[in-house]
Formats: C-alpha cells, structure tokens, sequence
C-alpha cells in the first residue's frame, strides 16, 4: 500500500520512495529511506496534507507525495524504549585534549593560524534548531529567533564575544548540502567559495537522528569543526542522556553540550572552536560506510563505490579546489550542481556511470536511496551507542495535547480566525489604540509647550511655523501611533515564538493551493501584516522559483502595520468608536480578498503551473521568550522612530516649504497659491473620479510612496496641524474610499527596493508599483461608484 493509505496512528515501513528530481532527494535527506517506520499522526482540518511521524520529529507531506511511498507491514507502534538510568558522568576533554584520539584526527601544522589573525567561522544547522539563538549569545546581537523552520533566510555576520579576531556566519537553515532549496544553496555556496577556517555545526540534542544526516556531509568537507549539542537541558529534564566523550571518539571532532537558550557551555564552545580552526585540525573521520566483502551488504556496495569514485575524480576535484570525498558522494548522488562545476571527461562519466549501476544492483537500491540508507544506517548505529533514549517529551507532549484542538478537524479554522480576531481587537480597540491616546496626548502637551514658549520668545512667524507645523506636527502625529504598531508586532511575535504560524501552514495549505501556492506562503503574508519588507526576504524559504515570485507579488495585499497611522487618523475621525474595530477588520479582509483574485489572474496567467510540494517539519509548541519578544519590539520600535526622525522628518519638512513659499520663493499669501498646491494640482485630476479630488489628499499619497507613515503627517502639515478639519476634505463615504485605495497602492520605497532584490530587476519593481497603483484605482473607483448608486455622495 502507499502511505496516504495508511489511517491515522497506523505505522508502517518503508518500502521505497517514488518520484524524481530535487523533491525525491530531498524527502530522503529527510529520513524517508527504505525500512524506515513512519506513523501517520494526523489528516489536516481539510484532508491535505498529512502529518507524518519519523525518527522522532513530525514532518508535513501532501496526500501526492504521500502516494509516491509504498509501505509494508502495517502496524501500531510500539512504546519507546528509553534508558533506565542516565550515562555515567564521565570528565570531558578540555582544549587541545581530544588529541588523546590523535589517531583518528588530522592536525595540519604548517597552515596553523596565528595568534591574533582573523579566524572566521560558519554556523550550521538543521532549521528551527537554535541557531540563531546560538549566534545571538556567540556575538551579543540581538537577531529575532522565531520558532518556524526557515526564519534565517540570509547570512549574518558578527564578532565572536571576547574574541574580536573571530568572526561568526549564521547561515540559513538547511537538512543537507543538496540543492533543493534555494537556502541550502546560500549555505553550500559560502561553505565551498568562502571556505572559513571552522565550522560550527549546532544539532538539536532531542533529535540526533535527523540531524546528524547534516553533520557527516559537513565533516566529508575537510573543514576543522566542533558539533555543539544544543537543547541538552531539554534531553536532560526528560529522563535522557547522551554519551558525549564516545560521541567525539566515534566522530572525530570535539562535541560540546550546551543550552543555547539559557547560555550554558557556549564559553567550551568558543575555546574548542577557536582552537580547532586555529590549528588546523580537521575531522579525521569522512568515510561512514565500513568496508565489506559480502556482496550482498548494501552499506559494503556503497562503500566500494565511494573508495572507487574518490579515485576516479580525484584530479578533478584537487584542481578544483573540492574536498574529493564530499565531490565524489556528491556525484554518486547525481548532484547537478557538482556534475556542473568537475565537469569530468565523457570517458571517465562512462566508468562513474558503470560504478554506479554495480551499486544499484548491488543494493537494489538506486544511487539516492543507498546513499541516503549508509548515512542513516551509521547514524542509527551511532545513536544506539551514544544516546540514552529520553521519555516522550514533555514539550511533545504538550505539543500534540494542543495539537488536538489548534490543528483539530472542526476546530482549526474557528481557532485561527479567533486567534486573528483577538490580535486585531486587542491591537486596535484595547491595548494598542489605548497606548496610543495616551502617547498622542503626551505628544501634544509638548507641542502646546514648545509652541507657548515660541510664542513667549517672540520668534520668526516663518521659524515658529517651521517648528511647530512642519516638524513636531508632522513627526509628532505619526509617533503618537507607535503603540498601536508594536502591539501587533508583539502578538505576532508571540505567534511565531510559540510554533502556531507553523500550524498555521499546515491547516490552510490545500486552500492556499486552490489559488496556486503552498502553506508555506502563509508565512511571509502573516509577517506581511507586520512590515513587508521581512515579510517579502522570508519567501526565499519557498524552493519553487514560481512560489517564490507570486507569493512576493501578493505580499502587498496584507496592510502592513506602516498602514495603521492612516486607519487609526480616518476611522477616529469619520466612523463611530463601536464601528471601528469592524471597520479596520474589514479594511484588511479587503485586502486579502483582493490578493486572492489577484493570485487567480497570476494562476492562470503569468504564473501557470503547481504550488511547491508541501515539506515542512513541524517544531514543538514552546513558551514565547520574553527576551525574544522583548528584542523585537526594541528592534521595530527602534525602526519606527529611525523612520520618523529621518525620512519622515525630511518628508515634512519638504512638505512645510512647499506648503510656505510660492513658485518666486517668497511666503505665499494662501495655501492655493503654494508650490504645493501647484505640484498636487496636477496629480489632482487622477483621483477625482473617486471623490477626494483635493491637491492635498493627492499631495499626501505622493508623499505615501516614501514611507506610508508620511500620508498622515503630510495631512496635518497641511491642515495647520488640526486634523479636525478632514471633514473639509472628506465625508464619510469618501475617507472609506481613501482608505480602500491607500490600502491597496503601492508599498513604500524600502519594500519596492526590496521586491527588485528579490525579483531582480528595476523592471519587476516598476511592475509592482504600477500594478498595485492600478488595481487601487480600480477597486477604490468600484467602490465609489456602488457608494453614488446606492445614494451614499
């Protein structure tokens, strides 16, 4: 039977893996080989995808790719076995004293590195396994940590904590050095190009199983490393142990336990590493396949045809400059990447080939599932000798517990629009909106002050009009909004932390592939609600190129907190307060209504094709870090107010001085006489036909295009800093309008800046802008026009 077959808590094993290309690779990079067990945990709320259980972590597959594997031996699965005691404590090696196992460890003395030279390092790991949190205590930044796999999606650099000769790259995330997805490139490409003096591979100590697959093509590259044993206290809390010093004996290289999260061990961490990268002393182990005479051992069959492929390739590979082991295990694999860069004779390509079809008939096996089945053989071997089998979890435990309802048949949906709903009630009716009355009446104390003392001095009329009504009330009226923006950052960074954006994926892919993407792409548009920015670098987890640029496109779709100033001046200004929370909903419904249709037109056009297969592991459900949370709010706060002081700033006082002197420069006598008034003028015209045809409303969604903060104070600039004077420009009806079209137009520079990077080119940028502008007219347009049929101008 194949394994959508299987009901749910029915196990099984596997009998082989269908399919081709990157996604095949891939599925058996992550544990799926043959004889495997594999559970079915659970069906999603709407029958696609499935939620798998493997080698003690739970992975998302869709029902197609569920077909492709062919079970046997149906079963329910037995209890876990765990150890009845702990290893026996054992004093662990210090610096320099894993040469006691010199024999298997290889010290280059002659490349040694200098006391005070520059050392870099990479940081590499499995996603969601602490990585960042590592890099985090390593360096003393202050790096957002969420507990979703993928939520490093570039590199970052930083200085080693009292070591300022060292530094540190935190990579993305990755399973393997396969080219599936376009961050295992990232990490593959810096490990072979960049080649730093030491690598610094972090496991998740509650799973070693999955995540020493990684940790034996790291050591194939011949770079001095240290394996850093995260989440110990987690293994040790659960009644497990891992026997470290054999660990290090069996592998070659120093293994330090450590807690990321509570800064336990990173101090061994350092010294080990700095020292292995400081003299050169490289893994001593690269061969995971014990030799065999028996033709019938699949691991023996792999063995020989490595030792032959290194033979082969060997003049290649050194010419190069690629570690000959890890070139040739890449090349038995199929690797296109590495079959591109040796580019090896059509002679010895047809003695390579033969090789590999002796291996798979050897092993009947083919090349990718033998290679996948002798790293994982060793790593069941390895773990069975080092690792003292903890209790289920208490975070798993808990994890499936809440699982039942977040994720349940009838409960998930009305969960997660009930969880959405609180976050916006909670931001924009109690919390935020609070926060920020009292911040906005602070502000405006100091700006009567300012003003009184001004007046009290006798100032220039053109100095005081300067700093009253271009500066503070400018900067002003958009900073008395920041409470209401770091109030949704931190539910949804509550939301990241505890692992339900995960969730989130899992229950609404099959939606999500009705309009032609995958769960996945649920991620960068909840980020969207935050900032657009982070929220279009974070679609570079998707592997599909296709997934990747339709899911940028749609990411301005979710009104993004930089939005919220204009909201909260209008909807307080025209709407009655019991109508304004439901407006604000509405506003940001509408707004995902509109990236629906908008993905159906790119579905059928520009972007024809499937959504990426759906391949997600999913983490344990954790209590947010207050630290974390805390960092990110300083972080966006910190940002918000930056972009007040600066570009807002500038933007205002433009806005003053076009708004003050006329086109011979000298203080105009009316507004209407202004170079302002002259500029916005000509745009005017264009937003007539949607009822707010003022040179000001269109002078203040120019300035929009910078940062759409700057539509507000660009407003009150205007008004003399009295916004109770929008009645003059808006009714009711036709502010609802506004907001639908600054709702729906272009995002501001940072992200179009952001969309060319990611897109690359000016011309997909230029096509973003144009685009979004064009469909905020046209459904802005739509609605004006309901409003005059059903007798609201």
């Amino acid at each position: 039977m194949t394994m959508d077959e299987l009901k749910p808590k029915q196990s099984a094993y596997i009998r082989s893996v269908g399919g081709t290309g990157a996604l095949r690779h891939h599925l058996l990079d992550m544990g799926l080989t043959p004889k495997t067990e594999v559970t079915l945990q659970k069906i999603a709320p709407m029958g696609d995808p499935v939620q798998i259980e493997l080698r003690g972590y739970e992975l998302t597959l869709r029902l197609d790719e569920a077909q492709k594997i062919t079970v046997e031996k149906v079963h329910a699965k037995a209890e876990k076995t765990h150890g009845t005691q702990r290893a026996a404590a054992i004093e662990h090696p210090g610096v320099g004293e894993l040469g006691r196992a010199k024999s298997y460890h290889v010290h280059d003395a002659a490349n040694e590195i200098p006391e005070g030279a520059k050392i870099t390092f990479a940081l590499v790991g499995n996603q969601n396994c602490g990585k960042t949190t590592l890099f985090n205590q390593l360096t003393g930044a202050n790096q957002h940590v969420g507990n979703f796999p993928g939520v490093t999606v570039d590199r970052k650099d930083g200085t080693i904590r009292k070591h300022s000769e060292a530094v540190v790259t935190d990579l993305p995330g990755i399973y393997s050095l396969s080219p599936y997805s376009s961050e295992e490139i990232v990490t593959r490409d810096f490990l072979m190009d960049t080649h730093p003096d030491g690598i610094i591979n972090i496991v998740d100590a509650t799973n070693m199983e999955r995540n020493l697959y990684l940790t034996m093509q790291l050591m194939e590259l011949g770079i001095p490393m240290v394996l850093a044993l995260n989440m110990m206290d987690e293994v040790r809390a659960n009644g497990g142990s891992v026997r470290v010093n054999e660990l290090e004996e069996i592998l070659g290289i120093p293994v330090v336990p450590i807690s990321a999260a509570k800064n336990e061990g990173t101090s061994e961490l350092i010294d080990h590493a700095i020292h292995v990268a400081r003299h050169r002393e490289s893994p001593g182990r690269v061969d995971f396949c014990p030799a065999s005479s028996d033709e019938h051992d699949p691991v023996g069959a792999v063995h020989r045809c490595i030792h032959a492929a290194v033979h082969i390739l060997e003049p290649e590979a050194k010419k190069k400059g690629m570690p000959v082991r890890f070139a040739a295990t890449k090349m038995v694999e199929n690797d296109r990447l590495m079959k591109e860069k040796l580019s090896i004779s059509s002679e010895k390509a047809d003695i390579f080939e033969h090789l590999v079809s002796v291996l798979e008939t050897e092993t009947g096996l083919d090349r990718e599932a033998a290679l996948a089945n002798m790293r994982f053989s060793f790593i069941e071997a390895l773990c069975a000798k080092t690792v003292v089998r903890p209790h289920e979890s208490r975070e798993h435990k808990r994890s499936m517990a809440i699982d039942r309802i977040l994720t349940g048949k009838y409960t998930a949906i009305p969960c997660f629009i009930g969880i959405m709903a609180l976050v916006f009630v909670m931001t924009f009716s109690f919390i935020g909106a609070a926060l920020s009355d009292l911040m906005g009446m602070g502000i405006d104390t100091v700006i009567a002050l300012l003003d009184g003392l001004l007046r009290k001095a006798q100032v220039n009329p053109v100095v005081h009009s300067l700093v009253i009504d271009g500066v503070c009330s400018g900067v002003g009226s958009v900073l008395s909004l920041l409470p209401t923006i770091v109030t949704m950052f931190f539910f949804l960074s509550i939301l990241e932390d505890t692992g339900y954006i995960a969730r989130v994926a899992f229950v609404m892919d099959r939606l999500l592939r009705k309009i032609g993407l995958s769960g996945r792409s649920i991620v960068p548009m909840l980020i969207g609600f935050g900032c657009s920015v982070p929220a279009i670098m974070a679609t570079r987890t998707l592997s599909s190129e296709r997934d990747h640029k339709m899911t940028i496109l749609l990411v301005p779709f979710m009104s993004c907190t930089a939005k919220l100033p204009i909201y909260t001046l209008m909807i307080s200004a025209f709407f009655p307060r019991k109508y304004q929370a439901l407006i604000m909903v509405g506003l940001y419904a509408l707004g995902i209504v509109c990236g629906i249709l908008y993905a159906l037109l790119l579905k059928g056009t520009k972007y024809k094709g499937s959504p990426v297969p759906f391949v997600m592991e999913l983490p344990n459900y954790r209590f947010p870090s207050a630290k974390s949370v805390w960092q990110l709010i300083i972080e966006k706060a910190k940002g918000f107010a930056k972009k007040a002081f600066t570009i807002i700033f500038v933007a205002s006082l433009v806005i003053w001085f076009l708004q003050t002197f006329d086109m011979r420069l000298n203080v105009a006598a009316s507004a209407e006489e202004s170079l302002l008034a002259l500029l916005g003028g000509m745009f005017a015209p264009l937003f007539a036909p949607l009822g707010f045809g003022d040179w000001r409303v269109s002078t203040a969604l120019i300035t929009g295009f910078t940062a759409k903060e700057s539509v507000v104070s660009t407003l009150t600039v205007l008004l003399g800093g009295d916004v109770s004077l929008l009645g003059t420009l808006f009714t009711p009806f036709t502010a609802f309008v506004f907001l639908v079209f600054t709702l729906l137009y272009t995002p501001c520079v940072a992200a179009v800046a952001t969309v060319k990077r990611e897109m690359g080119g000016v011309k997909a940028a230029a096509g973003t802008v144009i685009i979004q502008c064009a469909i905020a007219w046209i459904v802005a347009f739509v609605v004006h026009s309901m409003g005059v049929a059903v007798g609201l101008v």
